[in-house]
């Protein structure tokens, strides 16, 4: 990904995912939040062309060298456009299951058990205070961790690869689950594109 930065296509139709993520919130969540952060990411890196060459993940690694007067703007903006790309890759039309193959493997070694893992996962989103994300990241040990993360904060900033985030932000859910982020966590599973995680796992191995 690099500037100008563009929404990028979705491979499914906004209603795609229902009845676990409804047609509205996908259509608003995408064409505005996202298109939202994409649009302020670029304007804060118009007049950076030093920065306009590198990749977002370049820039979000190394985001404390960016110059302090467009560096939270693009900690947010850049954030956001990195973690939504990623979302919705992640999930797809009659997904969910259990994981297979290496992913499968390794979740198992660094949790015990998948169900182990599924709990966790949930329970660090459910938990998580305000706006941000839940993530399941491989480290730079080459380990499997979950952990969230404040806003649109990434784990490429703490140097960690992210695999699978669940965006706990209410623009995310509230349409149709208002305050019930558990309900929407566990309606959630049903929509994971194991294949896709289990690819860039498998590239970063």
């Amino acid at each position: 990904m690099k500037y100008p930065y563009t929404l990028p296509e979705l491979s499914y139709s906004y209603d795609s995912l229902e009845p676990y993520i409804d047609k509205e919130t996908m259509e608003i969540h995408y064409s505005k939040h996202h298109q939202g952060y994409i649009n302020n990411l670029n304007s804060s890196l118009e007049k950076y062309p030093e920065f306009q060459n590198l990749s977002l993940e370049e820039i979000l690694r190394n985001i404390d060298k960016l110059p302090e007067e467009i560096r939270t703007f693009v900690r947010n903006n850049g954030g956001g456009h990195y973690n939504h790309c990623l979302f919705w890759q992640i999930m797809k039309p009659n997904g969910g299951g259990e994981p297979k193959g290496k992913l499968k493997e390794e979740i198992e070694k660094n949790f015990d058990s998948f169900e182990d893992f599924k709990k966790l996962f949930s329970e660090t989103a459910l938990k998580h205070f305000g706006s941000g994300w839940g993530w399941l990241v491989l480290t730079s040990d080459k380990k499997l961790k979950v952990y969230s993360l404040l806003n649109q904060d990434t784990p490429l900033m703490n140097g960690e690869i992210p695999l699978m985030g669940i965006d706990v932000w209410e623009h995310a859910y509230y349409l149709k689950y208002q305050n019930r982020r558990n309900e929407y966590i566990q309606n959630w599973w049903n929509v994971i594109n194991w294949d896709k995680i289990e690819q860039d796992l498998l590239e970063n191995l």
